[in-house]
């Protein structure tokens, strides 16, 4: 299916430390950048990582018994492909916020989950869905 692509921009301390986490860590092929800036495809989406104050990404959002940090972003991916994500993020010593597991478990909108912070506090959520019909399933 041909879908859209989301654009995402948001603050990093630090360009470098961006470049290791996004592109080495979790892959991310680099584009465009500047003294200021860098583009990166998150599975064929753009997000950029701009050298800016950070705000405070404290805020969270009770959901199925966790705290969810309120600001974060990632991409849904096919159940295998999250599966190795974890598997490497875990073994490459990442600290989880929430670390993998299925949430909603028998209930409509049952997915996998994962959320970890970039090297500047943003939040990150990785999800996946057995079931592609249960990504807005109510």
């Amino acid at each position: 299916m041909n879908r859209p692509r989301f654009h995402l921009a948001f603050p990093v301390r630090d360009l470098d430390e961006a470049r290791a986490f996004y592109g080495a860590l979790l892959g991310c092929p680099e584009g465009r950048s500047s003294d200021n800036w860098v583009d990166f495809d998150l599975h064929g989406h753009q997000i950029v990582a701009h050298r800016a104050a950070l705000g405070d990404p404290a805020a969270t959002s009770a959901v199925d018994g966790e705290a969810v940090p309120v600001r974060h972003f990632g991409v849904i991916l096919d159940v295998d492909a999250w599966r190795a994500l974890a598997a490497r993020l875990a073994e490459a010593g990442l600290q989880f916020l929430i670390a993998p597991q299925v949430r909603f478990k028998g209930l409509p909108g049952e997915q996998h989950t994962m959320f970890f912070l970039d090297p500047s506090g943003n939040a990150l959520e990785f999800k996946a869905f057995a079931d592609d019909r249960q990504v807005f399933a109510r």
